[in-house]
């Protein structure tokens, strides 16, 4: 897992913050966006994050390569808002069945914005945070059941295994000619049968996971630590960064008089 996320060699700045700290000033910024619905605080809670990468030791390349699915499903999810909501405001596309207005085309560029927005702090928070760190820190700081901690721990290095495992069902099955070829109809039947091919393998790999932990004694008596989860001032640095990102974004947004709550 930690050489699918790049932690190894990973030297930066949000990398040695504490998990939680990090988890905190996530929540701060999601719980803002989630209570919002226009596209001023989305714009400023985004461009503020996407500042915050070279601190993480990421690029924007990086980015594509790892949240191109999200940024995909923000688009659409943004169009089709456009598309479905009621309209107000000058019309600016009409083709019968549908049309998008001054105050659609805002809602939905709000939502496009918004998913982005409140995607991107957790992409930071998995690419430079190491699951081990945050399970110490989720046991030790957070006083969460050790059986949920190492449930959690072993969840997210299976992320990593069913990675390389996906790559390789995928080249067994071409080696074998199914997936390679054919109509794009016989290639999402083959991708379906690669996905099933993995889940079953997903499940196998788990419950040897969990008689292996069962058998070991993990989650039971009062257990010890090889290394202590401590906080420093970079964590309050961390923490007082999402707090101005969450309350830039609001007061930008009451400045710009487009702040409207979600459930308005």
């Amino acid at each position: 897992m930690r050489d699918a996320l790049n932690i190894r060699g990973n030297h930066s700045l949000l990398t040695r913050a504490n998990p939680l700290a990090k988890f905190v000033a996530v929540f701060l910024i999601s719980l803002v966006l989630a209570l919002s619905i226009d596209w001023v605080s989305a714009s400023t809670a985004l461009i503020a994050e996407l500042a915050l990468f070279p601190l993480a030791g990421l690029t924007f390349r990086l980015l594509w390569q790892r949240a191109w699915p999200l940024i995909i499903a923000a688009a659409i999810g943004g169009w089709s808002t456009a598309i479905v909501a009621a309209d107000s405001g000058a019309v600016l596309l009409d083709v019968g069945l549908w049309s998008i207005s001054e105050g659609s085309l805002e809602l939905g560029l709000g939502f496009m914005l918004r998913g982005l927005a409140i995607a991107l702090p957790a992409i930071l928070l998995m690419t430079c945070t190491d699951p081990t760190d945050l399970a110490d820190a989720l046991a030790q700081k957070a006083r969460l059941p050790h059986r949920f901690v190492l449930g959690s721990l072993a969840a997210m290095r299976l992320v990593g295994l069913m990675a390389e495992e996906w790559q390789t069902i995928g080249m067994a099955r071409r080696a074998r000619g199914v997936g390679s070829q054919g109509s794009p109809f016989q290639r999402l039947k083959a991708t379906l049968g690669q996905s099933f091919g993995l889940l079953v393998q997903a499940v196998r790999r788990a419950s040897r996971l969990a008689v292996t932990m069962e058998a070991r004694g993990f989650g039971g008596g009062q257990r010890t630590w090889a290394r202590e989860s401590t906080y420093s001032l970079l964590d309050a640095w961390v923490v007082l960064g999402g707090l101005v990102i969450s309350a830039g974004a609001v007061l930008t947004a009451v400045g710009a008089g487009t702040w409207s709550f979600v459930w308005r």
